[in-house]
């Protein structure tokens, strides 16, 4: 077994090897461009809503599903504190079914062991299951890079691939684009495809089956994920809607999966409760359509070389601290970005990760560190959410991202040094110790009402002010403060009228009592 797990003392994370879990720029630039784009939103704005209502609906009928969340936090808290026993057990149990493991320190380690193992199956090219873990090591990139070629076989991933684009949700890759776009990336990128093909669904669903037929029932080498690995019995198990999962996992001759090493759980029976909340959260659905269940390799059934491929790739130095593993007990469902404000107005791509929304927030820079540094695409994600907790109501694991975000934050603040904000702050507290200098100060902020519109509103700063007044717009400062209002005759009169009627109050509330007592 590989030495990753040796804690306390996790192996340094790095800005290489990470695959796709750095940003090209920082979130608030690239959020930006979201916000500008109509057709993006009305998109994310169509299907995040049809989820959700979806999701509720079917969340609702379950008079036990606050205790179905309450027992998959427990189940991943406990196994992410017993993670290393957990691990071997699992080694041992797949092992002693036929399978192989491998441990990969990180995206590079990972990315050449599958492409090793390809090329010892004499096989050019790979189909592939939808797998997040792959997603995050880059592995399609690098395949094509030493000559294998990928075929992604959910029909998002594979929109996504064809129109060389990158996903932009967890569960739904492509759920930024429409019919009409799809129609035409599969005119462009599906060879023979019918040029009369139109934009209904249904045919646009038959072109993609036409194509990968062909894929499924000729590839020698298969690469998955896995949504959870059981590490009493060995079993690897992957949950999905289409059918192509199951066509990868019997049809090849050879099965790779990769599997991020935070999906193991410790019992078979522990699958009952997230194979509840799991189709609840994400798609809305009752239970999975396919539910592919394996354990290592049975003679003349399905694949006759197996092998699993665990990932670190930053999730032991996550581990190793408090709010990181809190975050590796997120099982991937997407909850949090079908009801987050910000999610559906800038997009996923926003976000610049593999992992996109609220839980990319908190895991992006977790797996791939978040330094100080202003430039570093990832110390901007934290600061991409409203806090309004509606991702925490959502997770069916329960996760307390909102105060993750705000530790996080916490964090790179204290990183950081000296900022506009710390100096603002102290410039604040050094007023409001002196109460003439806060005086003099209220009557100064009454200048503020000089450059308000009519509407009583501030639109816009200057520097270094700028920054707040570029997303919202700041009152008028009132014309009189609490401060004077109160040692005015007024003042005076209203609190002595305000003291006047609790003492006649409090007086008639002991004549009730009294009564009520007698």
């Amino acid at each position: 077994m590989s030495t990753f797990l040796g804690m306390p003392a996790p192996p340094p994370r790095s800005p290489y090897g990470t695959g796709n879990l750095r940003g090209d720029k920082a979130f608030p630039r690239a959020a930006h461009d979201g916000l500008g784009d109509d057709q993006l939103r009305r998109n994310l704005g169509r299907a995040t809503g049809t989820i959700r209502a979806k999701r509720l609906n079917v969340t609702g009928e379950l008079p036990d599903w606050e205790a179905l969340r309450d027992a998959g936090s427990a189940i991943k808290t406990d196994a992410m504190n017993r993670l290393p026993e957990l691990l071997e057990q699992l080694e041992r149990k797949v092992t002693e079914r036929g399978g192989t493991v491998h441990w990969a320190r990180d995206a590079a380690e990972a990315n050449e062991i599958v492409a090793g193992l390809v090329r010892a199956a004499g096989s050019d090219e790979v189909i592939k299951v939808k797998s997040m873990a792959t997603q995050e090591t880059g592995l399609n990139e690098h395949l094509e890079s030493v000559g294998i070629t990928p075929h992604e076989t959910d029909l998002a991933e594979l929109i996504v691939q064809l129109a060389h684009d990158r996903p932009s949700h967890i569960l739904v890759p492509a759920i930024h684009r429409n019919r009409d776009e799809i129609r035409q990336i599969f005119l462009d990128g599906i060879p023979g495809v019918d040029p009369d093909l139109d934009n209904v669904p249904a045919h646009l669903a038959a072109a993609a089956r036409r194509y990968l037929r062909e894929k499924f029932l000729s590839t020698k080498v298969a690469v998955s994920g896995a949504n959870f690995g059981v590490a009493e019995t060995g079993t690897l198990a992957v949950v999905e809607s289409e059918g192509n999962g199951r066509m990868c996992l019997t049809l090849p001759e050879t099965l790779i999966t990769v599997m991020g090493i935070e999906k193991v759980i410790p019992r078979y029976q522990d699958l009952e409760v997230f194979l509840q909340l799991l189709p609840r959260s994400s798609t809305g659905e009752r239970m999975n359509p396919y539910t592919s269940l394996w354990t290592g390799v049975t003679p003349g059934d399905g694949p006759q070389d197996f092998h699993l491929i665990l990932l670190d790739n930053g999730r032991t130095a996550a581990l190793a601290d408090a709010i990181g593993r809190a975050a590796l007990n997120c099982i991937r469902c997407s909850a949090c970005l079908n009801v987050c404000p910000v999610y559906e107005r800038t997009g996923g791509h926003a976000y610049g990760s593999t992992y996109p929304g609220p839980i990319g927030a908190v895991l992006t820079p977790q797996l791939a560190g978040m330094h100080a540094a202003k430039d570093d695409p990832n110390s901007s994600l934290p600061y991409a959410s409203s806090l309004c907790g509606a991702c925490f109501d959502a997770c069916p694991v329960k996760i307390d991202i909102p105060s993750l975000l705000v530790e996080l934050r916490h964090q790179h603040t204290e990183q950081t040094g000296v900022t506009p904000e710390k100096l603002a702050m102290r410039a604040a507290a050094a007023v409001m110790r002196r109460p003439g200098l806060y005086t003099a100060a209220q009557k100064a902020s009454g200048l503020g009402r000089v450059i308000a519109g009519r509407d009583g509103v501030i639109g816009r700063l200057p520097p270094p002010l700028s920054g707040w007044s570029d997303s919202r717009d700041t009152p008028a400062p009132p014309r009189e403060t609490f401060r004077s209002w109160f040692v005015s005759d007024e003042g005076t009169a209203a609190l002595r009228a305000a003291a006047a009627e609790h003492d006649a109050a409090t007086t008639t509330g002991g004549e009730h009592d009294e009564e009520d007592a007698t």
